[in-house]
């Protein structure tokens, strides 16, 4: 803000009488003795400083007129925002331009450690993973964007490591972890987020049901899901989801809508689930679960081609699923296409791609599995050792 001094100047033309020179010394002299008088005496102090004391002293008498269940949750609040930062994704066509100008996606996210590495939901950063985007993170009341890096990504759960590029002075301070596999209904929650683009905002509410099934991006299971009634809004996706002690116990991810707005139905990730996958990821750079070796055909492409099971696209070489016998898809001399259809696992009917998945999940690499596999006219078993895969 410009400051404009409008304050009527004295005419330096003007002549000063010898009167006038004199009371002003005579003043000067006597404002100092006052101040000189005034410290020695132990004067209460004035201007800023005594500004600064009724501040802390109103501040004070407010928070004296407050509740247990108030104080307790501004305490939580003051402790844990320094660490719930707002991501943005920026196309790195647009260096150069005004930062929120060029904004293409954002959520929320938490300091995990101090060495710099930031939590989030994947499909916060999806549009940085998938075009190459730049990621920025901003602390609360700090203005300033820093750069970080995707380290990896775990799309079936729906979580992302990040790792700042740039940071800030202030030292960092990560989320305490606490525990879900001990939640019980009832308990109270508290949220920390970014909805809508405000940053820092806080709400609170119960922890209104256990152990719930959500679909990641990937439409991946994700279950022993956390649900809530605390608002999370568009926005939120990334943030920290807090027991009454403000611990992490799972990072808000979804909600139940009809309006794009909460409507009291939201899903965390539980943090037992989360904590693994980052600490693989900030160990490693990798993020390992078990599969088959193969790229699948989409179902609307499985539908068209009429097939009964999940039809394999491609069977990676030296994979598991080589090794099983199966094979990538082909077309024939005639111009049909051969494609090997998998339609159970371990007798359970296979008729999508999510049934494929919801009957791997849980499963460990080196475990075996019977495949019940159509090819053609042919129906043939096959048992398989799944195969560690990496992001």
């Amino acid at each position: 803000m410009r400051t404009i001094d409008i304050s009527p100047r004295p005419d330096s033309s003007a002549p000063r009488s010898p009167f006038f020179t004199v009371a002003a010394l005579a003043a000067l002299f006597g404002f100092v003795g006052w101040r000189v008088a005034s410290a020695s005496s132990g004067a209460p102090p004035s201007g800023a400083a005594s500004t600064a004391h009724a501040s802390a002293a109103s501040l004070a008498q407010r928070e004296s007129d407050l509740n247990a269940a108030e104080r307790a949750t501004i305490d939580v609040f003051r402790r844990v925002s320094p660490a719930v930062v707002h991501v943005t994704n920026v196309p790195r066509a647009a260096r150069g331009r005004s930062f929120d100008d060029v904004v293409s996606g954002s959520g929320s996210g938490f300091v995990w450690d101090t060495d710099g590495h930031v939590v989030t939901n994947y499909h916060v950063v999806q549009r940085s993973v998938e075009r190459g985007d730049l990621v920025y993170v901003r602390f609360a009341g700090d203005e300033s964007p820093y750069e970080a890096r995707i380290v990896n990504v775990a799309p079936h759960r729906d979580i992302a490591v990040l790792k700042l590029v740039d940071r800030p002075q202030a030292p960092l301070t990560p989320v305490e972890l606490g525990q879900s596999t001990n939640l019980l209904v009832g308990q109270h929650v508290y949220a920390i987020g970014n909805p809508f683009g405000l940053d820092q905002t806080l709400s609170s509410g119960l922890v209104s049901g256990l152990n719930r099934e959500i679909r990641s991006v990937t439409q991946h299971k994700i279950d022993g899901v956390i649900q809530t009634d605390a608002a999370i809004n568009p926005g939120n996706s990334g943030g920290p989801l807090l027991d009454s002690r403000g611990r992490l116990i799972g990072v808000n991810t979804a909600i139940i809508t009809l309006s794009g707005a909460d409507n009291g139905i939201g899903f965390a990730v539980p943090v037992d689930t989360v904590r693994p996958i980052v600490d693989e990821i900030v160990a490693t750079g990798h993020v390992t679960r078990p599969g088959l070796g193969v790229e699948l055909l989409g179902d609307f492409e499985a539908s068209r081609l009429g097939l009964v099971g999940v039809g394999v696209a491609v069977v990676q070489a030296g994979s598991a699923a080589q090794d099983a016998g199966l094979r990538s898809a082909e077309a024939t001399r005639t111009g049909r296409v051969r494609i090997d259809e998998i339609v159970e696992i371990n007798t359970r009917v296979i008729r999508s791609r999510r049934d494929l998945f919801d009957a791997l999940d849980g499963r460990a690499v080196g475990e075996k599995i019977t495949l019940k596999v159509r090819r053609g006219q042919e129906l043939f078993e096959t048992q398989l050792k799944l195969q560690a895969l990496q992001n």
